[in-house]
């Protein structure tokens, strides 16, 4: 009888073991929802502005910030150089990406991986001055770019160096050919054309009469600006010269560009490939206008222009530049005349819906 007992209590104490040991099933806590992306249906891209971003002589951004962004949310951008910040408003958004291949380059990449927005249904605007190509461009022009092309890539000589001093410093390398040329999408570039090309520009007397005298009153240089489509051509250095303009004129030739050398500048090739890489290039697009030319002017020198000692001269944006005459500000305001008709149409939907105007 007694083992009889000892039996039972063994298998009451096995039979309530689990329970005592297991701990009891508890709900697994809630997966946060992720916070929705913030949807951004144009985003400006301007390399510099001029001291403020509104209410004084404009930069790049100034025009488009006050039209679109003022009294926007700043957001910082994890991973950007030179300390700017992402302005957003109403489905417009606005960078300044800094000068330079390698700055425009990576904060480009950087705002558009930032996890907080969404900019996959968003016109990404490249926008800026330029210089225009002899014979090609005047002050006050605006481009809508379908090519950009890099300067640096291939192998450059100097002229002393070579054989002919009048033959070209720069020779192709095949082996940059897929990175040395970004070809943009000519469906979207065709529709904006087509919408803008008519949009009326200015310029002033003073830029006028510069023109005609720098160019001895030849035709091409004394027309209207007007809206243009073009080549440009980025290099990480300012350059000048027609030795540097007829390499240009190669570089676009060689590469097989839809449309001529127009203008050069410092980042849009770079900011191209950034684009590429993130698979949105069919929303890209460069708007540039030009506020000097790629050649010396009356009677100006590599040292009048860049030596410290004429640091006045330096700046396109002075109204005593000689190499600008006045054209900066009016030039501003003709890339923005342009720039304001295609991103309402991105604002407003019908950019990317149809490709119809």
């Amino acid at each position: 009888m007694r083992n009889k007992t000892i039996v039972l209590m063994l298998m009451m104490a096995l039979a309530i073991l689990p329970v005592m040991s297991v701990p009891a099933e508890t709900a697994p806590d809630p997966v946060p929802d992720e916070p929705e992306k913030i949807p951004v249906r144009a985003l400006i891209l301007p390399k510099f502005e001029v001291e403020e971003m509104t209410g004084d002589f404009p930069g790049e951004a100034q025009y488009y910030y006050e039209s679109y962004l003022d009294g926007a949310e700043a957001y910082d951008i994890p991973g950007v150089t030179g300390g700017s910040r992402l302005y957003v408003k109403d489905g417009a958004a606005l960078f300044i990406l800094g000068m330079g291949k390698v700055q425009a380059g990576l904060n480009t990449m950087a705002v558009l991986q930032d996890p907080r927005f969404d900019f996959s249904e968003a016109l990404i605007l490249s926008t800026g001055c330029a210089g225009s190509a002899y014979e090609y461009g005047v002050m006050g022009d605006v481009f809508i770019i379908t090519a950009a092309v890099d300067f640096d890539l291939g192998h450059h000589a100097d002229s002393r160096d070579l054989a002919d001093e009048s033959a070209s410093t720069w020779f192709h390398d095949p082996d940059f050919d897929d990175i040395a040329v970004v070809k943009l999408d000519p469906e979207l570039t065709e529709s904006v054309y087509e919408l803008v090309k008519d949009v009326p520009l200015e310029t002033t007397e003073r830029t006028r009469r510069y023109m005609e005298a720098a160019f001895d009153g030849a035709q091409w240089a004394v027309r209207d600006p007007k809206v243009q489509k073009g080549t440009t051509v980025t290099a990480d250095n300012y350059w000048k010269g027609m030795h540097d303009h007829d390499n240009a004129v190669l570089m676009t030739e060689t590469y097989g560009c839809p449309d001529p050398y127009a203008l050069t500048e410092m980042e849009d090739v770079a900011v191209a490939t950034a684009v590429k890489h993130m698979g949105l290039l069919d929303h890209f697009l460069i708007i540039r206008d030009s506020v000097n030319m790629d050649v010396f002017m009356q009677g100006a020198t590599p040292e009048s222009l860049w030596d410290p000692e004429f640091e006045e001269e330096m700046s396109l944006a002075s109204e005593d530049s000689i190499e600008a005459a006045d054209i900066f500000e009016t030039a501003m305001k003709n890339n923005f005349a342009v720039g304001k008709v295609v991103i309402d149409a991105a604002l407003e939907g019908r950019l990317f819906k149809e490709r119809s105007f």
